[in-house]
């Protein structure tokens, strides 16, 4: 094992499957030159060259369709948005040629790209540079969604987008590239499908996905050494499709839930968990699962406004503790 942080793993990923793979192109702003936002592609331009790693205009409908476009040709492209924010800008392209032309072309058509799209709540950067977009692309059919929490989950994750042959949506946390984390020497693919147990515990679940499992790692701590309550913490990397069964398997092993988004709560990530558990689990419960989210409102610059609107440990103890004495 080799211990990287985030940004490395992403961009040791790129780099092998683009020297495995001569059918692999990256595309976005600043991809090339600058070596990305994140440094994610750093290094590439120069081993690969422009017409592998191609560095576009400020044009996110237009690049993007041009990726989805080659990839009807058997290109293998990863489109890079620079920031969640702006994939509204090539919405059309990515829900309504990207994630429908397989079904309406009787599967004579597949879309084999990657869209790598770093989002949520990073430093003071206000309500238009912090989107949480996740729910959104999780609702739209034809598109499979994975968020990486880890660095091994960003390079495996990576990989395997890159060969499957549906449309994949990756959804990056800005605030993680610098995290540190263990990854495998060897090449290593990770499923597109599933979730993960990341911490035993008997008394409450709670559900989490990229930087919110840190959180609900934390709260799991807080709560062992403070309350003698221990937490299992599940990291459900996969939102699209997401993990039913193991969902169901979660609860039934604590008979609680606490469900942990840093978005917004309507019609999110936490409602969809709920409606499984209650559709599949109902019967499992000692208790009402319980949403941590963001507060429903544009998220603010100023900073002590932010982490208010913010969900983190201190907000999910609480949460525990509140369900607790409901029951």
């Amino acid at each position: 094992m080799a211990e990287m942080m985030y940004w490395q793993a992403v961009q040791r990923a790129h780099d092998e499957e683009l020297e495995r793979d001569a059918n692999v192109i990256i595309l976005g702003e600043d991809v090339g030159l600058v070596g990305g936002t994140y440094k994610a592609t750093s290094g590439l331009l120069d081993k690969y060259g422009a017409e592998r790693v191609i560095d576009t205009p400020i044009s996110e409908n237009s690049f993007t369709g041009l990726g989805i476009g080659a990839a009807f040709m058997g290109v293998r492209p990863i489109i890079e948005i620079m920031s969640v924010n702006f994939a509204w800008l090539a919405m059309d392209q990515i829900m309504n040629n990207a994630a429908k032309v397989h079904y309406m072309s009787g599967g004579q058509l597949r879309v084999p790209a990657v869209f790598r799209i770093p989002g949520g709540t990073a430093h003071q950067l206000g309500a238009q540079h912090s989107a949480r977009m996740e729910k959104v692309f999780m609702g739209v059919a034809g598109l499979r969604v994975v968020t990486p929490s880890t660095p091994k989950q960003a390079y495996g994750l990576l990989k395997s987008a890159v060969r499957s042959d549906d449309p994949v949506v990756i959804h990056e946390h800005e605030n993680m590239y610098q995290f540190k984390g263990e990854v495998p020497d060897e090449e290593y693919l990770h499923p597109l499908e599933g979730s993960e147990v990341v911490r035993e515990g008997t008394d409450v679940t709670l559900f989490g996905y990229n930087l919110s499992v840190h959180w609900c790692l934390q709260a799991a701590d807080i709560l062992s050494e403070e309350q003698r309550i221990e937490a299992q913490v599940v990291d459900l990397y996969s939102l699209s499709p997401l993990d039913r069964e193991g969902i169901h398997k979660a609860v039934a092993n604590t008979h609680n839930a606490v469900i942990v988004e840093e978005a917004e709560p309507v019609c999110g990530v936490g409602a969809e968990v709920m409606a499984i558990i209650n559709e599949e689990a109902f019967f499992e419960l000692d208790s009402a699962p319980i949403r941590v989210s963001a507060a429903n409102v544009p998220m603010p610059f100023a900073r002590n406004l932010e982490l208010a609107a913010l969900p983190d440990a201190k907000k999910i103890v609480a949460a525990v503790m509140a369900q607790r004495a409901a029951r």
